[in-house]
């Protein structure tokens, strides 16, 4: 502790007001090595923890041919009707991606996917707060059609923030910890976003995953 007695006084007077500490207080009472840090309202470092059990819907086995059997026998060894009988098979997973990547974390499926060496990509296309809402024109025959979100996909995709930057940096923020957390060490993410929203994003990316860590920006 490198506080006068005259900081002392100061600080104990703001917490029997229950005021807040002016952040010289952070500096001098904690041992914190980081030296930018993005500062938004209601900032925690805490993350989701829930785990959800994964149901599968269903299972499509794409034949292969028997040049790729006899070439890979070991890594495509399937049954009578085509399903490969051991080792990792993708998996497209439908629902909300923070459940999602704390039940990966937390469930017996990280054992399995750690086991086939980690996760090594992780690209993530999240909203760029431009108030887009996704609707689209689908051409069938001579006909088009106007494709609505849905009210799930409105939740998910949503591209306006009712509580401006706050809330879109505290979404993103516990999602990258979440994936900071799975990916492996020798893993590497790529984020997609825009202008509006870069400046967020990189600063939230280099206090997470450490500045020195990234490689690169593509424009």
């Amino acid at each position: 502790m490198k506080l006068t007695e005259n900081e002392k006084r100061d600080a104990i007077k703001l917490i029997e007001a229950g005021k807040p500490l002016p952040d010289k207080y952070r500096f001098l009472l904690f041992d914190d090595d980081r030296e930018v840090e993005l500062i938004w309202n209601g900032k925690t470092s805490e993350v989701c923890n829930v785990v959800l059990p994964f149901q599968v819907i269903e299972q499509v086995d794409e034949p292969r041919t028997e040049k790729t059997r006899q070439l890979q026998p070991d890594l495509f060894e399937v049954d009578h009707r085509g399903r490969q009988l051991a080792g990792w098979t993708n998996k497209l997973i439908w629902g909300d991606n923070k459940l999602i990547l704390s039940s990966l974390k937390n469930g017996p499926l990280r054992e399995e996917f750690e086991a086939q060496g980690g996760i090594k990509l992780i690209y993530i296309d999240p909203p760029f707060d431009v108030g887009a809402d996704f609707s689209m024109d689908i051409e069938i025959g001579g006909d088009t059609f106007t494709k609505r979100p849905n009210v799930l996909e409105e939740l998910a995709y949503r591209d306006t923030w009712g509580k401006g930057a706050d809330s879109f940096i505290a979404m993103i923020y516990e999602r990258l910890i979440l994936m900071r957390d799975l990916l492996a060490e020798d893993g590497s993410i790529y984020v997609h976003c825009d202008w509006r929203v870069n400046a967020f994003i990189r600063m939230a990316l280099d206090e997470i995953f450490g500045q020195e860590n990234i490689l690169n920006q593509i424009t």
